[in-house]
């Protein structure tokens, strides 16, 4: 069993990634492991998954809780495994290789995501919204009163 645990493309090798570590609000010792000029505020693993994606690496989240979190925060729960090296031990995307670059690339990201763009930016998309909401508010009417 010795040789399958050395293989990187397997899961138990693949890194971890909490949204603690890419947390500009918390402080190093809360586990921020990025500078917080390179860090997102309150990154969630559904925005870290996203951007892994985005880039082509396989990525998983997985539901587990930071060691360092209370257990109560429901918004920091959960992680994403990430993938940075193939079975040949080559790097999945040149760009990330090492943790680190990896942290500092998501954190740069996630306030660019368009998830992110629109909570900033409401009274750009509201008036692009209102066309859809009153074509799904159409057809509303009571059911089955012809018969």
């Amino acid at each position: 069993m010795a040789h399958l645990s050395s293989d990187p493309s397997l899961k138990e090798r693949w890194i971890i990634v909490y949204p603690a570590y890419l947390n500009s609000r918390r402080t190093v010792e809360q586990g921020r492991r990025v500078p917080k000029t390179k860090a997102a505020d309150n990154p969630t693993v559904h925005e870290i998954r996203d951007v892994c994606q985005s880039q082509g690496l396989n990525c998983e989240i997985e539901n587990k809780y930071y060691p360092r979190d209370s257990a109560k925060d429901a918004m920091c729960r959960g992680r994403v495994r990430v993938q940075l090296k193939n079975s040949d031990s080559s790097f999945v995307n040149e760009k990330f290789q090492s943790r680190k670059a990896l942290f500092q690339f998501i954190g740069e990201m996630i306030p660019k995501l368009k998830s992110r763009q629109t909570k900033s930016s409401q009274s750009d998309s509201s008036s692009q919204q209102q066309g859809t909401a009153a074509s799904s508010k159409k057809k509303k009417g009571k059911k089955g009163k012809g018969k």
